[in-house]
C-alpha cells in the first residue's frame, strides 16, 4: 500500500467515500446522488480543493484507490458534524468495504495527523456515528478523545 496526497483530480473518488463513510455499516441509508446534491454533506467536498484543504489516497501498488482521508476547516455559520471551531479542520476518511481490517484506515489516519501537523493545524476533530466501533477503536487508538455530541454522534478531538 501506498500513500499519495488528495488532488482537485481525486474529488469523484472522494464523493464515492463520503458516500461509503455515511453508509458504514453496509446499510444503503443514502445513495451518492444524495450526498453529492445534499448541502450540509457539500461543506466537506464543495469546491475541493481549496488552498487549505488537505488529504491522503491510499492505493495499491497498481495505483488502485483502497480508501481515503480528506480535511477542511469549516466555519461556525457551516459547521460539519465534528465541529470544534474555525482553526481545526475536521476529516472525513472511509475505506472501501473489501480492505477493511487491513490496516488502510490506521496509515491513512496517520498519515494525515502528520500532515495536519506539517501544515500548523493546532488539532482535528471528526465525528463517529453510535455503533460504529470499528471506526471508533481506530480513533481513540490515535488518540482523539469525546468532546461533544451531535445526534447520533460523537463529536471527537485529536490535539497535535
Amino acid at each position: 500500500m501506498m500513500l499519495r496526497d488528495a488532488t482537485g483530480d481525486d474529488l469523484d473518488l472522494l464523493h464515492n467515500l463520503l458516500l461509503e463513510a455515511f453508509n458504514w455499516d453496509g446499510t444503503p441509508r443514502f445513495t451518492r446522488a444524495e450526498v453529492v446534491a445534499d448541502a450540509h454533506t457539500g461543506r466537506y467536498l464543495g469546491g475541493w480543493k481549496r488552498p487549505d484543504d488537505f488529504g491522503l489516497v491510499a492505493t495499491d501498488e497498481d495505483g488502485c484507490p483502497l480508501g481515503a482521508v480528506w480535511a477542511r476547516a469549516l466555519p461556525a455559520a457551516t459547521p460539519g458534524y465534528g465541529y470544534v471551531a474555525d482553526d481545526v479542520p475536521e476529516l472525513g476518511m472511509a475505506v472501501s468495504r473489501p480492505y477493511h481490517g487491513r490496516g488502510v484506515g490506521s496509515a491513512l489516519l496517520a498519515g494525515c495527523l502528520e500532515q495536519a501537523r506539517g501544515l500548523g493545524w493546532r488539532a482535528v476533530s471528526l465525528s463517529v456515528e453510535d455503533g460504529n466501533a470499528a471506526a471508533r477503536a481506530l480513533y481513540v487508538r490515535h488518540g482523539f478523545v469525546t468532546v461533544g455530541r451531535n445526534g447520533g454522534s460523537d463529536t471527537m478531538l485529536r490535539e497535535l
